[in-house]
C-alpha cells in the first residue's frame, strides 16, 4: 500500500527551480510526531512533513511471473532444491513462496508455528519443514560467529540447519 498526502507550501519559499529539497535527511527532523513544521522549518532543505492532507491509498500487486510455480516443480522433481531470496518482509515473502510452491505447506513454516502456534523456537525448529529467515537476524548471527576460526565445525551451523530444512525462503535481504 502507498499513502499519498498533499501539503499545500509557500511558492515564495518553496521555489521548485531553487529550492534544495533535502530527500535524504528528512528523517531526522520529519518523524517526531510532537514536532510541527514550524520546529524545523529553519533547516537548509527542510520542508512540512506534518499536518499533511491525505488524499488516498493505492495497493500494489507484484505477482510473480507465470508459471514459476511449474518451474519449481520441474525443479524439484529433477532433485534440485529451490531457495527464494528476496527483499520483501517475511509474511510477503512466505506468501509468494507459497504461490509459486516453495513452501508447500505454510502451517509448517517455522515463523507460523513459533508465531501463531506459539510453540517454542527449538521445537519449532524440530518440526518444521519450512522456514522463512529475515535479513537482519541472519546478519545478526553472522556477526555473532565473526570472531570463530574458518575451520571451526561451529561456524555457520545455524546456516547449515536453516539450509537443511525443505523450503528455505531468506526475506528483508540486502545485497550485502
Amino acid at each position: 500500500m502507498l499513502a499519498f498526502a498533499r501539503c499545500r507550501l509557500d511558492s515564495s519559499k518553496y521555489d521548485k527551480k531553487n529550492y534544495p529539497f533535502d530527500v535524504k535527511t528528512w528523517k531526522e527532523w520529519g518523524l517526531d510526531a510532537k514536532q510541527s513544521a514550524s520546529d524545523y522549518a529553519s533547516k537548509e532543505g527542510s520542508f512540512p512533513m506534518h499536518d499533511l492532507c491525505l488524499v488516498g491509498v493505492v495497493s500494489l500487486n507484484d505477482p510473480p511471473r507465470p508459471k514459476v510455480d511449474l518451474s519449481v516443480n520441474k525443479c524439484r522433481s529433477a532433485g534440485i532444491k529451490v531457495i527464494m531470496v528476496t527483499g520483501d518482509q517475511p509474511p510477503t515473502a512466505a506468501a509468494i513462496a507459497h504461490k509459486v510452491n516453495i513452501i508447500k505447506h505454510p502451517k509448517k513454516e517455522w515463523n507460523y508455528m513459533v508465531n501463531e502456534l506459539g510453540m517454542a523456537e527449538d521445537v519449532a525448529l524440530k518440526e518444521c519443514t519450512a522456514i522463512v529467515i529475515h535479513g537482519d537476524l541472519l546478519a545478526k548471527k553472522h556477526l555473532e560467529e565473526e570472531h570463530l576460526d574458518d575451520e571451526d565445525p561451529l561456524k555457520g551451523a545455524y546456516l547449515q540447519e536453516w539450509i537443511n530444512k525443505h523450503e528455505v525462503v531468506f526475506a528483508r535481504t540486502t545485497p550485502s
